[in-house]
């Protein structure tokens, strides 16, 4: 596990997905400590790169919009159903 200083808007979600884009491969979860820090349990060799990702990383900090086919499954339905109901 290798310590970063964490970024003020963390979006966890968002930022493995940014660490993985860039080809650092991240073995378990990221880690926030009481003291506010932020491990990550990767290579040595990738920590250069992921020093500069996190000191970028500015993530969202509201939840996406959910898409059609999630508020369809929300209330039990698809899309296929949908469209048969209304006849199309």
């Amino acid at each position: 596990m290798i310590k970063f200083n964490k970024p003020i808007n963390l979006n966890g979600a968002e930022l493995l997905e940014e660490l993985n884009s860039a080809g650092v491969v991240i073995t378990n979860k990221a880690v926030v400590d009481g003291n506010d820090d932020l491990w990550l349990d990767i290579l040595n060799k990738d920590k250069v790169k992921a020093t500069a990702i996190v000191a970028a990383h500015n993530g969202t900090t509201v939840a996406p919009e959910p898409t059609v086919e999630q508020k369809l499954a929300s209330v039990g339905l698809n899309l296929e159903d949908l469209k048969a109901a209304l006849g199309l």
